[in-house]
């Protein structure tokens, strides 16, 4: 396994501690002149998406990259893939195991079909731009949360399922060249090459799921993922594009996803 290199043109900042790396993000961003790595030993109040208590044991990764993107809000936002495909192309280069990982819309890895990493992405802006994207990524390198939501995937550590011990700080090494390449390649090629990519490796593709939202639940078979990022549902009244959602799996489902 050949250890990579640090990417030039990012910054990192590894602290002890902090509350959220997401939170020292929006603090530092208007500071911050080139893309910045911010990862903590320590989170006190680290969170996931709604609003939910993200657990952190020492040991495992927590980091925030910044980044101050010239795009639209919602073409800033499918870097929720970008983030996603590089952190799977991390787990792989220090694993080898690529039929271990599988991505789960809209923002989890997947490992063994338990739940191992999630992503958060963060914004602040005014008039139609953004004036920071922070793009929050939790992984369960050694420890797995021990309390686990009703109807939610099993939590997942690395080293708990694989054996593999890596430390956050050269763990974040992988992920940052990895994140490097393929920001290059949606920069330069655009979303759809992300999407195909983002798509080979996706969990239950094919397969029934039900995508709630606070108001609604839509029950169908994942289709793919659209041009705008959208989790396409084939259900009995037809397509459905739904651009956020939770999403759970059908659990009565046999044939799963390669990594699932």
């Amino acid at each position: 396994m050949k250890d990579p290199v640090w990417p030039i043109g990012y910054a990192r900042d590894v602290m002890a501690e902090v509350d959220s790396t997401n939170a020292e993000a929006a603090r530092r961003a208007a500071t911050l002149t080139a893309p910045t790595w911010i990862m903590a030993h320590r989170q006190t109040a680290g969170r996931g998406r709604r609003g939910r208590p993200w657990t952190d044991p020492q040991g495992n990764l927590a980091a925030t990259l910044v980044l101050h993107p010239n795009e639209a809000p919602g073409q800033a936002a499918l870097r929720s893939f970008v983030a996603a495909l590089a952190l799977d192309d991390a787990l792989v280069a220090v694993t080898g195991r690529p039929e271990s990982f599988a991505l789960k819309w809209p923002n989890d890895v997947l490992l063994h079909g338990g739940k191992l990493a999630g992503i958060l992405l963060e914004s602040a802006g005014a008039g139609g731009s953004l004036g920071h994207l922070a793009i929050g990524i939790g992984v369960n390198l050694s420890h797995a949360p021990e309390q686990v939501e009703a109807g939610a995937l099993r939590p997942v550590s690395l080293r708990g399922e694989t054996g593999t011990e890596i430390s956050p700080e050269d763990f974040l090494t992988y992920l940052a060249a990895a994140y490097a390449r393929r920001e290059e390649q949606f920069l330069m090629q655009g979303f759809a090459p992300i999407r195909t990519a983002w798509l080979g490796r996706a969990a239950r593709l094919g397969q029934m799921m039900t995508a709630r939202t606070g108001r609604t639940e839509t029950t169908g078979r994942f289709e793919t993922v659209d041009e705008d990022g959208n989790l396409v549902l084939s259900t009995g009244t037809g397509r459905q594009a739904i651009a956020a959602a939770e999403v759970f799996f059908d659990e009565t489902e046999t044939g799963h996803a390669a990594g699932d």
